[in-house]
């Protein structure tokens, strides 16, 4: 008769290494699985799983090297015990990193065989782990802002109201800190979802998040705008509308295939260097009437050449967007910012160019005349893609 072999995981985000960890531990006997219960998780790791209990129990009683799989009825790190009751293994099969005394000792007491293996990937395969999925792989977007922002303050737009534009960004490229976008409010929405958005109504989510980041608490006193958490968490092209107050009056949303793949096609970022520490885009702020009418009518413009798909007005509207903003904010465009729009103004296939959120570093966002011809003559190039579903 085989062996009874048990290991226990929380398997949340299931990948290549989880498999070939339960391949090696099958070379014993029979694989038994105890699997972490979406209490204990949230107990000891502090936040929510990305899959149900019941959905991470299906999946790894699918893998074929594995005899059965249970959700354990413990708590914190020592959850499995109930499960060993059940299974009553010879073996129990620890990864070098899980390993601990307080289980060696547990197997000792009990007669059971204790085994240690090290992390080694199946061969031709990446070397995959759940701290480095989570660190590097989360699937949270980001957001650029197109026109009309810094409305959404009401410092500004108590002088003339008007609509922000943003569209919500896959993540497909390396979200850089300090660049502007929205990285602050997108390491908050991680704290409550580390891996991905979850699946509700995306205003509400939108709204959640914006309480969320502006603690009443917060000892700086900055409130973050609007436009970051529904940019971040309204799939596609949005627009909001603010008149005197933090969040808008209201929302609208183009999902259409073919306006969203047309902004792909005429979208690029250029990385520059982020924002200094230290660095105030609001010294020296200059904020009137007359320039809040023409950050708000460029904003107009550009959404009404966005739905119509004119390239010429839509770079002349995003332009005009970005020159209000610096007209009230001349600090925007400070440190090495101006080489670099000097450098790529000068290019025949850039229209226009802004930089994403308050500025001062980060990117130049370019309306190109085609984004894949650009990034296949400029490699620092960054092709956009933006998100449809609503998680």
């Amino acid at each position: 008769m085989a062996k009874k072999v048990f290991v226990s995981g929380c398997y949340d985000l299931l990948h290549s290494g989880h498999v070939e960890f339960f391949r090696q531990a099958a070379q014993y006997g029979d694989l038994y699985v105890g699997i972490g219960s979406d209490q204990t998780i949230l107990g000891y790791k502090h936040h929510r799983t990305v899959y149900s209990e019941q959905e991470r129990l299906f999946m790894v009683k699918s893998i074929r090297y594995v005899k059965d799989a249970y959700i354990n009825a413990g708590s914190g790190v020592m959850d499995f015990v109930p499960t060993l009751d059940i299974v009553k293994p010879d073996i129990l099969v620890v990864n070098s990193d899980g390993g601990n005394d307080e289980k060696r000792r547990l197997c000792a007491e009990r007669g059971i065989e204790y085994v240690v293996l090290e992390r080694v990937p199946q061969q031709g395969l990446q070397a995959r782990s759940s701290t480095a999925l989570k660190k590097t792989e989360s699937q949270i977007p980001t957001r650029l802002d197109l026109a009309g922002t810094w409305i959404d303050q009401p410092y500004v737009s108590c002088h003339a109201p008007g609509w922000a534009i943003t569209i919500s960004l896959e993540p497909t490229f390396d979200v850089r800190e300090r660049c502007g976008l929205s990285t602050s409010t997108r390491n908050m929405i991680k704290k409550i979802w580390p891996y991905q958005l979850p699946n509700m109504n995306p205003e509400m989510l939108a709204k959640l998040v914006f309480c969320f980041e502006n603690d009443p608490e917060r000892s700086d006193g900055i409130i973050s705008g609007a436009q970051d958490s529904i940019g971040i968490c309204v799939p596609g092209l949005s627009r909001h509308y603010y008149d005197n107050r933090f969040w808008p009056e209201k929302i609208e949303t183009c999902l259409d295939e073919a306006v969203l793949q047309w902004l792909e096609a005429h979208l690029v970022m250029i990385p520059m260097q982020p924002r200094q520490p230290g660095c105030s885009v609001v010294e020296g702020k200059d904020i009137t009437a007359p320039k809040v009418k023409a950050l708000a009518r460029a904003a107009d413009d550009c959404w009404q050449a966005i739905l119509r798909m004119q390239l010429e007005e839509f770079a002349a509207a995003y332009r005009a967007s970005f020159d209000a903003q610096v007209a009230m904010f001349p600090a925007m465009v400070q440190g090495s910012v101006p080489r670099y729009i000097r450098e790529y103004s000068a290019l025949p296939e850039v229209l226009a160019w802004k930089m994403p959120g308050a500025g001062g570093g980060g990117y130049l966002a370019c309306v190109v005349s085609d984004a894949a011809r650009f990034s296949s003559v400029h490699s620092e190039a960054i092709r956009l893609t933006i998100r449809r579903s609503g998680f």
